[in-house]
C-alpha cells in the first residue's frame, strides 16, 4: 500500500471535513499574500502602475454611499482583505477557533447565515454612517477585516451556551462571557481610535448574531430563509390502461358456514386433503376479503 504524503495528508484533513473555515482562511491568506506581492513589484520597480493602492482601494469597502456606488462588489470583498500581519494572523485564529466551536451546536448552514449576513448588515450600516460628519473621523477610510463576522458568532455563542467555559493555556479555565467582553473592548476601542464609523456597524453586528440565537431559541431558525428550494417540473403521467375487473355478485359467493367446514377440514387433514371445488371455492371467498 502506497504511504501517503504529508501534503497530501494535509490537504485531506483540512479540505475534506465539510467545514467552510478552511476555505475562508485561504481566501484571507490569499488575498494577503496577493497584494504584497503587488507591493513587491512595485518597490522593485518591475511595475510602475501602483498596484497594490489600486487592489486595497477598490477592495476595501469605502465608508461613503458615493464612493460605495463605484464599487458595489467591496461588500463581498472587505472581509477577505488584510494589510497588517499581525491582524490577519489574530483574526485568522480566531475565526479557526470561534468558527469550530460555532459549528459544534450549530449547523454549517447557520454558521454561513450568521458570519455572511453580518457582513453585509454591517457593511451597509458602515456606508451609511460613514456619511455623518460627526462619525466620519479616523485615520481609516475604509473598511477591511472580518471583525463583523466574529462579532456575530461570538455573540451567538454567548446568548447560545451562557455558561460555557473554555481553558487556555496560561490563565486557566475561563467563562467565555469574560473572554468575549474582554474581546468586545478590545476591538471597539481600536475601532473608535482608527475608523469611527466602523465602531456603529461593529454593534450591528453584535446585535444580529443575538438575534439570530434568540429566534432559533423560539424555533425560528432564520437561516431557512436562504435555503434554495428545487423547482419539481411538472409532469403529465397518463396511467397505465388496466382490464376491467369484476366483482362477484353476492349470490355468487360462497356461504361463510361452508369456508368454516373448509378450514376446519385442512386443520385436521391439510389443504391436499381438499377436493379442487374446495379449493375453488376457498380461493374465491379470500379473492373477495382481499377486495
Amino acid at each position: 500500500m502506497k504511504k501517503e504524503n504529508g501534503l497530501a495528508t494535509f490537504f485531506r484533513t483540512t479540505y475534506q471535513t465539510g467545514s467552510p473555515i478552511p476555505y475562508i482562511i485561504s481566501i484571507q491568506i490569499g488575498v494577503f499574500i496577493l497584494i504584497h506581492i503587488a507591493d513587491l513589484f512595485v518597490e522593485l520597480e518591475i511595475i510602475q502602475f501602483p498596484l497594490y493602492d489600486w487592489m486595497v482601494q477598490y477592495l476595501g469597502l469605502p465608508n461613503n454611499l458615493s464612493d460605495y456606488v463605484r464599487q458595489p462588489w467591496s461588500i463581498l470583498t472587505y472581509p477577505f482583505l488584510y494589510t497588517e500581519l499581525f491582524n490577519i494572523v489574530f483574526d485568522c485564529l480566531w475565526l479557526y477557533w470561534m468558527g469550530n466551536t460555532f459549528l459544534n451546536f450549530l449547523s454549517k448552514k447557520q454558521f454561513l447565515t450568521v458570519y455572511f449576513s453580518a457582513f453585509i448588515l454591517s457593511g451597509f450600516t458602515y456606508v451609511l454612517v460613514g456619511n455623518t460628519g460627526m462619525l466620519n473621523i479616523g485615520p481609516q477610510s475604509s473598511l477591511i477585516t472580518n471583525a463583523m463576522g466574529l462579532a456575530a458568532l461570538i455573540s451567538s455563542l454567548l446568548l447560545l451556551t451562557p455558561k460555557m467555559e473554555l481553558r487556555l493555556f496560561l490563565f486557566g479555565t475561563v467563562r467565555f462571557k469574560t473572554i468575549a467582553i474582554v474581546y468586545y473592548i478590545l476591538q471597539l476601542g481600536f475601532f473608535y481610535f482608527a475608523n469611527r464609523p466602523a465602531v456603529v456597524a461593529y454593534v450591528i453586528a453584535i446585535g444580529w448574531g443575538l438575534l439570530f440565537t434568540h429566534q432559533l431559541k423560539e424555533g425560528r431558525d432564520i437561516s431557512r430563509f436562504f435555503q434554495l428550494k428545487r423547482k419539481t417540473k411538472l409532469r403529465v403521467v397518463h396511467p397505465a390502461s388496466q382490464p376491467p375487473t369484476y366483482r362477484s355478485h353476492k349470490s355468487d359467493l360462497p356461504n361463510q358456514e361452508i369456508v368454516d367446514e373448509i378450514l376446519d377440514k385442512i386443520s385436521l387433514s391439510g389443504y391436499e386433503s381438499l377436493s379442487s371445488h374446495e379449493k375453488e371455492i376457498l380461493f374465491r371467498a379470500s379473492r373477495e376479503e382481499q377486495k
